[in-house]
């Protein structure tokens, strides 16, 4: 079958420019290869007070507690983290790249430690199923007893994704995770606090493009803890304070009186300028609302994105709307960019009405 293959590819494969004339490796080169990049991933760990060996040894809840102490020792700026999971990675390929071979056996047990608590700290800030941490840590540790006592080894040996079905984590008890924070898991605590921010952030911002500023603002705080002037106690205050703010943010169309679309509009129309009164505030409203009402009635008809004349109505419609009922506090110039931005938010999210389902 190898002679057979080599021939095939002889023939039929095209290397990459700059790629190797032949993909396939001899096991002893993959091996020695493994045995170069476990060593710098263990390297990295051993620099930081984690020792996969001690994980190994430990069992039951020690075992647990060992790998929430391994992942938090390795989360540090995004760089570290960057760092770790690309060395881990790698020496993850290699080892899935040699099984099933018996010469990969003694590299198993560190291997398969390094690679939970990578895992560990992805999951840290993936979205996915709603789980109790502790619940979370103790598959893990289950996952760990399988791998090293030789059930999971197999040709591939767990991957990520089925990592992944484990240790999704999307919504959070904040009393248990300010508890967490303070019995000394602050790095942990804070990355499933960054998780959180960050995907309801997006969120947020996908539904209303005046709400960029909130990533924005995100990413200045992960930017002042990675160049050091902020500190981890600072940062997860200051997150916790985001997320009470996210939550506000999310309640405020009901505040307003609109619907997500119709705050939206509103907000495009005043966000950064200009500055309004109580009547004009009213008077936008009222537009947001008569603007798309009309716009799902008459103009965003079935595959309107992809017809020129289609898209023109659009845009001659919501110009004709602003022109008769914006306020006269914008002028053309304004006016022209308010314009522009409502018809770009409205493309780029809003498709025909839903039809009904013929059964």
């Amino acid at each position: 079958v190898f002679r057979n293959l080599k021939d095939a590819l002889a023939i039929y494969a095209k290397p990459r420019p700059g790629a190797e004339t032949d993909p396939i490796k001899e096991k002893a080169q993959l091996l020695a290869e493994l045995r170069a990049a476990l060593d710098k991933a263990l390297a990295f760990a051993a620099e930081r007070g984690v020792d996969p060996d001690a994980v190994i040894a430990a069992q039951g809840f020690e075992r647990a507690a060992k790998i929430r102490q391994a992942a938090e020792a390795l989360l540090g700026t995004d760089e570290d983290k960057r760092d770790f999971l690309g060395l881990v990675g790698t020496a993850w390929k290699l080892f899935k790249a040699v099984l099933p071979d018996p010469a990969v056996l003694p590299y198993r047990g560190a291997m398969v430690v390094l690679q939970v608590i990578a895992e560990t700290m992805r999951s840290l800030t993936r979205a996915g199923p709603s789980k109790d941490l502790e619940a979370v840590l103790a598959e893990i540790e289950r996952l760990v007893d399988q791998a090293i006592s030789g059930v999971a080894i197999r040709a591939p040996i767990l991957q990520g994704g089925d990592l992944k079905k484990l240790l999704d984590l999307s919504t959070i008890d904040f009393d248990k995770l300010a508890a967490l924070f303070a019995q000394g898991s602050k790095k942990t605590a804070t990355e499933v606090l960054r998780g959180t921010a960050e995907r309801r952030a997006k969120d947020l911002a996908a539904r209303n493009p005046a709400r960029v500023s909130l990533l924005e603002r995100l990413q200045k705080l992960i930017d002042e803890y990675n160049t050091g002037s902020m500190d981890i106690e600072e940062l997860f205050l200051q997150l916790m304070a985001f997320v009470g703010d996210l939550d506000e943010e999310e309640q405020r169309h009901i505040r307003e009186g609109l619907s997500e679309e119709e705050l939206a509009i509103f907000d495009i129309l005043t966000k950064p300028e200009p500055k309004l009164t109580k009547t004009q505030e009213i008077e936008v409203k009222k537009l947001a609302r008569e603007l798309l009402a009309k716009l799902k009635k008459e103009k965003l008809v079935l595959d309107w994105r992809s017809k020129e004349t289609a898209k023109a109505g659009v845009r001659q419609t919501i110009g004709e709307e602003f022109d008769a009922h914006l306020p006269d506090v914008y002028d053309r110039k304004l006016f022209e960019e308010k314009v522009q931005r409502t018809y770009q938010f409205v493309f780029e999210r809003m498709g025909a009405p839903t039809e009904p389902t013929v059964q």
